[in-house]
């Protein structure tokens, strides 16, 4: 699901940019006439700007990971009825707007925008934070802070994006916290599941790894690709909890002066200490004289 909608919307934004002369039928547009309601549907599914869908795409690629937790279906279904839901949404907050400032909003950012806020919320709430790195010894740097940075650089990008933004949020809180027993009423059926596994997904559906160990014992696909996920979590929290405990290691002063020697040939460095030292080697003593000193020519012996 995730690599389809990289693939094909982002394709469709591609050709909308190389022909522009067709963008207006794509206009995301609230003041709809009978004849124009499937503006509603093209204008929430394809952006006309190359900065947005280039934004929420990476949003998209670092989302993927609850379609691995919850499954093709279920990920497809929040994203269904979220959109549907934005959809109502959108046109609430317009009329909001309008009484309270008397400003008609009669176009809003194109392409599926709000479904992708409302993943900030399982974001939020399911996925756990762990201590990265910090700035300026003050600001915490996670592993959910660089999403955070791309949403809000998408957030920032139009005038109204606010308003999808928000919409996407109460729609996304709305559908995961199973209100009204949303998730009963706007889900994806099995009959379609069925259709996209048999055509779709041997086209965007990759190889396993062959050197990858089967993990779980689960009875199903979802409880082992659940337990493989907990395995997956588990493994990324230990390796974030070693590389903060690295960072805490007190480290070696570094030479006064411009240039820092310790940094130049560390095999050398580390070669010397390990070198045995080199013991003096023994003087060599004279040989014992055999002669008697009677016999030595000296001054007393001739006496």
């Amino acid at each position: 699901m995730s690599k389809g909608l990289l693939l094909v919307l982002n394709c469709l934004t591609v050709m909308l940019t190389l022909l522009p002369q067709y963008q207006e039928l794509f206009v995301y547009t609230l003041q709809v006439t009978q004849h124009q309601v499937w503006r509603l549907l093209f204008g929430r599914l394809i952006c006309l700007d190359v900065k947005d869908a280039f934004c929420s795409s990476l949003l998209i690629y670092n989302f993927r990971i609850f379609e691995r937790r919850f499954g093709t279906r279920k990920f497809a279904s929040f994203l269904f009825g979220t959109w549907v839901l934005s959809a109502l949404m959108d046109f609430l907050l317009a009329q909001a707007f309008q009484f309270l400032f008397d400003y008609e909003v009669e176009e809003l950012p194109a392409g599926l925008i709000a479904p992708v806020f409302s993943l900030f919320v399982p974001f939020y709430r399911l996925i756990p934070s762990m201590p990265v790195t910090q700035v300026l010894g003050h600001i915490h740097i996670t592993n959910k802070s660089l999403v955070y940075i791309v949403g809000l650089q998408l957030l920032t990008s139009g005038p109204f994006m606010w308003l999808v933004a928000l919409s996407g949020l109460i729609s996304g809180g709305l559908y995961h916290s199973n209100f009204l027993w949303m998730q009963k009423l706007l889900f994806v059926p099995a009959w379609v599941s069925c259709i996209g596994r048999y055509i779709l997904e041997p086209l965007f559906t990759t190889s396993q790894p062959s050197s990858e160990t089967p993990v779980g014992m689960g009875a199903t696909l979802d409880i082992q690709r659940q337990q493989r996920m907990d395995i997956l979590d588990q493994q990324l929290m230990l390796a974030q909890y070693n590389e903060s405990t690295r960072n805490t290691r007190p480290q070696p002063q570094p030479q006064p002066g411009f240039l820092q020697w310790t940094r130049l040939f560390p095999s050398l460095r580390q070669r010397g200490p390990n070198r045995p030292p080199m013991q003096p080697r023994p003087q060599a003593e004279a040989p014992p004289s055999t002669q008697s000193p009677l016999l030595d020519n000296s001054p007393v012996a001739e006496e």
